[in-house]
């Protein structure tokens, strides 16, 4: 390739993925010089996919993800890269609930994601009856099992802990982030580093306190970040460095085909673009539109589920609501018969959302197999939420507003088998359109984190297919 022929790079999609993409390929580009055109196309008029903050009244408020875990670096470092570490704030470490057994009760310390590290607090917990904590004390002694293949989060908790456990603790942690069932979520494709203890220490409890640092010291903060400017600023400032990239909003990418030299994309406008190289960072229900040529099997993507659910944040006077010790909130365990699944008492966990002698709670309604309440109204959405809560703990007088957002089939389910699946569908992209590559939070990862690694993972691959890495 002469160095003056550019090649012409295409990022279908421009949540956090593509946008990912998109700058760290320019990056590339300006520190290198790299002979490479950059193009990215989003269907919605803004960017940024899930990741929306409205500002009212001095409220921060997220609609969509709220923060990032600190310990996986490519959030942190990202923010960084744009100009934001200043803004960047760690939740307050207060207390955290889980509603079961008709009461709240706080999640035993050193718990990681409901896995008993410290034993006191487990034995100690009003979560747990006396044979469920027999039950889960016998982990201690159960042999590893070597699985065929994979399985679900819930037959892998279940074995080693105990239904209780499982259904009082562990389950409604795992569910806040997947929003699915636990008995069909894949171990392997979401927390393959439990199963890997499991051979290794044969105790899941064991294995998990010995892979925990020594002496740890009390945090004075808490494990998530986020910007004291709210989520979308990341997302604005993102796209204000986007110099070296042809964005397209408001356009949809009716079909991705082969041309002579490389790709041809058909947009909405009826305009066509060429392309040497395609990242398709858009959710999993879109590919079967978009290679209408047929001859790759996304037959998986077509039955694989999307949880719709819908976040409900409401602003009171602080002395509207009365909250429980210095708690930050809870999530409820699956069978207490509530609509909603969690709330965040957010003023507490981020002070900076919520203006002084305010208070600011966020509900989450939907789950796998019990989604109905997100096609209601906003009204029956804030009164079925507002009555679950008063059943939890005390509300007076109505919000000052409320926002309730929707996000319909957002939360892909990587159920059992998902991470071969990918792999196997990936290798037949590969062999049947080089140069192109799926990448996204259907496939490898929901977390913002996630999300922006697998954009740096696509820029290398593209950049080892141009020949120009």
């Amino acid at each position: 390739m002469k160095m003056n022929q550019k090649k012409k790079v295409v990022i279908i999609g421009g949540g956090i993925t593509g946008l990912s993409t998109a700058f760290y390929l320019q990056k590339e580009l300006i520190e290198k010089g790299l002979p490479v055109e950059i193009s990215l196309i989003e269907a919605k008029p803004r960017l940024g996919g899930k990741i929306e903050t409205v500002q009212r009244d001095g409220f921060v408020i997220e609609r969509g993800p709220d923060s990032f875990l600190e310990r996986k670096k490519s959030a942190t470092e990202l923010i960084s890269d744009i100009g934001l570490a200043d803004e960047l704030v760690n939740n307050a470490t207060g207390q955290s609930y889980v509603y079961a057994r008709d009461r709240l009760n706080p999640i035993p310390e050193g718990s990681v994601m409901g896995i008993p590290t410290n034993i006191r607090p487990f034995i100690t917990s009003g979560l747990f009856s006396l044979p469920g904590k027999i039950r889960a004390a016998s982990d201690f002694f159960l042999p590893a099992k070597q699985a065929e293949g994979d399985q679900s989060l819930g037959q892998f908790f279940r074995r080693r802990l105990g239904s209780e456990v499982v259904d009082h603790l562990i389950e409604p942690l795992l569910s806040g982030i997947y929003a699915g069932n636990i008995d069909e979520l894949s171990l392997m494709a979401t927390f393959p580093q439990f199963y890997e203890i499991e051979q290794k220490h044969r105790s899941l409890i064991l294995g998990m306190k010995k892979t925990m640092p020594t002496n740890r010291p009390k945090r004075k903060k808490g494990i998530f970040q986020t910007v004291r400017t709210g989520l979308q600023s990341v997302v604005e400032t993102l796209e204000g460095k986007l110099e070296h990239v042809q964005v397209k909003k408001g356009m949809k990418v009716n079909e991705l085909k082969r041309a002579e030299n490389g790709y041809s994309l058909l947009l909405g406008d009826g305009t066509t673009l060429q392309a040497d190289a395609v990242v398709v960072a858009t959710s999993h229900q879109a590919l079967n539109n978009l290679f209408k040529e047929n001859d790759v099997d996304f037959s998986y993507f077509l039955n694989m589920p999307a949880t719709s659910v819908a976040t409900v944040a409401m602003a009171f006077p602080e002395e509207g609501v009365q909250l429980t010790g210095n708690g930050t909130g809870f999530v409820i365990s699956r069978n207490s018969g509530f609509t909603i699944t969690a709330c965040t008492w957010t003023h507490r966990k981020w002070p900076h959302t919520a203006p002084k002698g305010k208070a600011l709670l966020r509900a989450y309604v939907g789950k796998a197999g019990d989604e109905a309440i997100v096609e209601q109204s906003d009204d029956i959405i804030v009164k079925t939420v507002i009555e679950d809560l008063q059943r939890i703990m005390k509300i007076k007088g109505e919000p000052e507003f409320s926002i309730v957002t929707r996000l319909k089939q957002s939360m892909p389910q990587y159920n059992v088998g998902h991470k071969e699946k990918i792999q196997e569908v990936k290798k037949n992209v590969a062999n049947t359109y080089p140069g192109i590559y799926l990448t996204g939070a259907s496939f490898e990862g929901l977390g913002i984190p996630d999300c922006i690694d697998q954009g740096k993972h696509a820029v290398r691959d593209v950049l080892q297919f141009l020949n120009l890495s």
